[in-house]
């Protein structure tokens, strides 16, 4: 297959980008902008995510790249339609790549993390919209909490449930009025944490 010249590609690219800037300056399309940048961004994020599905063992980077130009697209070609929804794709679109990359090799059990984080971080983008800007820590608590509970179940990783508990437990009491029970948190999480690692030391003994 012959590959196309770079120097066509830009003069398309640049013969589109007039052609939109024209058509908005005589007020038949709005938004050419937003539309070109969108379309380039899908445009990159297509390209990263073939090398990835191509050659999934060696190049499971390439998911990273291609799942964060494909939010920016999004949210360039949605934003004025889907409104609060707009500050989600970046976020939304980069987590659901991390997890398609544990996803598709288990061994990388890691990007359960950086996957379950962003994700959260994009709800909660749309959640300040929804509550006013009212307090959402308690979210991002159950959010990390839900993280580590995967990391725990689908990798296996015994240690995860002590950090997910914990989350979760914030999360539920932040923003109620048992908030104040955090302070009491810390020192029961210790004490428990002490009790397990003599616990598991007594055991092999």
């Amino acid at each position: 297959m012959k590959r196309i010249d770079f120097r066509i590609l830009a003069g398309a690219a640049l013969i589109l980008l007039g052609a939109l800037m024209l058509l908005e300056r005589i007020g038949l399309f709005h938004g050419a902008s937003d539309f070109f940048w969108g379309i380039v961004f899908l445009a990159g994020g297509a390209y990263f995510l073939y090398r990835f599905a191509n050659n999934i063992s060696s190049e499971w980077w390439a998911a990273i790249p291609g799942s964060a130009l494909v939010g920016l697209g999004a949210d360039s070609l949605l934003s004025g339609i889907l409104g609060n929804w707009a500050g989600f794709f970046f976020l939304g679109f980069l987590g659901l790549g991390f997890l398609i990359i544990y996803f598709t090799g288990r061994e990388r059990w890691w990007a359960i993390i950086p996957g379950g984080v962003l994700l959260t971080l994009g709800f909660i983008s749309v959640l300040d919209h929804v509550f006013g800007g009212r307090e959402t820590g308690g979210f991002f608590f159950l959010g990390l909490g839900l993280t580590f509970l995967l990391v725990a179940i689908l990798a296996s990783m015994q240690w995860a449930y002590i950090p997910a508990v914990v989350l979760l437990i914030m999360g539920a009491l932040l923003g109620t009025p048992f908030v104040g029970s955090l302070n009491l948190l810390w020192p029961a999480v210790l004490i428990i944490g002490g009790l397990i690692l003599i616990f598991q030391f007594m055991r092999r003994k």
